[in-house]
């Protein structure tokens, strides 16, 4: 006999959840709506799935009442960045007074989308309720706020809840936010002694997640007669209320070049959005490395030089500088560019090549991307990875496989067509057809890896060889083809 199946209905989508030991369990989740719950032949109405999540209720209404889109984003940006920024991040100097004086001027506007986690695995959880206790087998990157979210909307203390960790079939930060927990122990405690596993469809994977937020740059930059670095102006338009950006959409006052450019001014303007937004792996980085390093690489070449040897000049002599969240080695810096630029045989500006570099989570990166082209596709041919994480790799082999995996989510935000589109409020994405993964013909031929070891203590290696990447690809793009892309994916014919 089949176990009872739950279904959760609601105006704008359904879906069917059973219990563990049926064959049956597929889950259409519409999250965050007031929806009617259906056991058996009993109903359970008006059963309102609400998850809180980092403080806040997310609340989605209908689609259609929506004004949102990302044309009008990208509408609402362009008046943004061509006026006075709302809030200053950071300034130094006066980058206004350099920029008049400077013997070059460089402006350029850099953009990307919001991307989505695209884990192989959808988000799920297992639930069961039972003597007034609930217990949940979810893999969650935060069990711990999980478990205080679930009990807040279960009515339940935290005391009241078990939580079994199992593997994750993919995180990159968005099992931070355990929405798939909430949603289990609100229905698992609806059907009390009945295990019950709720598993997103992909679709609903897509168009409930909890994205990287998309964003607009204009940039300037001044340069001395000598070829110096001597101002940089950067209008950054994301999505925001009060004078607060949305989740993941900060920018640090210490983004590089900002701790070693004399004259900076860093501003930030907000509009608003219906989307939830997330943490996505090297958050914040893996878009301001693109725009930072493409924009320089422009600076460079304006000065006469190539990206680092202006960087080398820009770093200065070894030393420490404050930062509002971390310290920045100029030394540390100049460390991996030195050797990145050894490993691969730099010489200048040379067809088919191109450098990046960030400091990323505690750790510095220098990345140089080999690229050609045959028959209109571009291959990636060979990446190299100078990085530095302090005095100890403590697994080398697992070590250089964070490095490789980060080139390879990297490259494949920047050059197989990732992002995702809003029309009329809605996600249009609904699978992998739509957003696409790096596939193995794509990837490079190979990836070469070295640490550079530093007297410091060890930091860590998810996420910081992740942004480099895509900077020194577009910069590659751009010595192969001469065309300059200033806007995320890369769109290469």
């Amino acid at each position: 006999m089949a176990s009872p199946i739950l279904r959760v209905s609601s105006g704008v989508g359904s879906w069917t959840c059973g219990s563990v030991s049926s064959s049956l369990c597929y889950c259409r989740c519409t999250l965050c709506r007031h929806v009617n719950i259906h056991h058996e032949m009993r109903t359970l109405s008006n059963h309102r799935l609400q998850i809180y999540v980092a403080g806040a209720c997310v609340v989605r209404e209908a689609a259609a009442k929506y004004r949102f889109s990302t044309a009008k984003y990208e509408i609402d940006a362009a008046k943004l960045i061509a006026g006075t920024p709302q809030t200053s991040v950071f300034k130094a100097g006066d980058p206004d007074a350099a920029l008049a004086k400077a013997a070059k001027v460089v402006t350029a506007d850099y953009e990307y989308p919001f991307l989505a986690h695209a884990s192989l695995e959808p988000q799920n959880c297992t639930g069961l309720f039972k003597d007034g206790k609930l217990e949940l087998w979810a893999p969650s990157q935060a069990p711990a706020g999980g478990r205080a979210e679930t009990a807040k909307f279960c009515g339940l203390t935290p005391d009241d809840l078990t939580i079994h960790l199992t593997r994750i079939g993919g995180g990159f930060g968005r099992r931070l936010l355990n929405d798939y927990m909430v949603i289990a122990g609100q229905v698992a405690k609806a059907m009390p002694g009945k295990p019950v596993k709720v598993l997103f469809d992909r679709t609903d994977d897509f168009r409930h997640d909890f994205y990287r937020p998309a964003g607009w740059h204009r940039l300037t930059a001044g340069l001395g007669a000598d070829g110096a670095l001597v101002a940089l102006k950067d209008h950054f338009a994301t999505f925001g209320a009060d004078g607060k950006p949305v989740r993941a959409a900060q920018m640090s006052p210490g983004e590089y070049p900002a701790p070693v450019v004399p004259n900076v001014d860093l501003g930030v303007s907000y509009m608003a959005t219906n989307l939830a937004t997330g943490w996505l792996r090297a958050p914040s980085s893996n878009a301001m490395a693109f725009v930072f390093q493409s924009f320089l690489d422009e600076v460079a070449e304006a000065a006469g030089l190539d990206l680092p040897e202006l960087m080398r000049r820009t770093l200065g002599e070894p030393r420490e500088i404050p930062g509002e969240r971390a310290k920045f080695h100029t030394g540390r810096a100049r460390g991996v560019i030195d050797a990145v630029c050894k490993t691969a045989g730099w010489k200048g500006r040379e067809k088919g090549r191109g450098f990046g570099f960030y400091f990323s989570h505690l750790g510095y990166f220098a990345e140089v991307v080999d690229i050609s082209m045959a028959d209109g596709a571009l291959k990636v041919d060979k990446v190299w990875v100078a990085g530095d994480i302090g005095a100890h790799v403590i697994n080398p082999l697992n070590a250089m496989n964070q490095a490789h995996g980060c080139v390879i989510e990297g490259l494949g935000q920047a050059m197989v067509g990732q992002k995702i589109v809003q029309e009329a409020g809605a996600i249009t994405a609904d699978n992998f057809g739509d957003f696409a993964l790096m596939r193995i013909d794509a990837a490079p031929r190979e990836i070469a890896v070295e640490f550079v070891k530093t007297d410091f203590p060890p930091t860590g290696l998810g996420e910081p060889a992740l942004p480099p990447v895509i900077p020194a690809l577009a910069n590659a793009i751009y010595s192969l083809t001469g065309k300059r892309h200033r806007r995320l994916p890369l769109e290469v014919v």
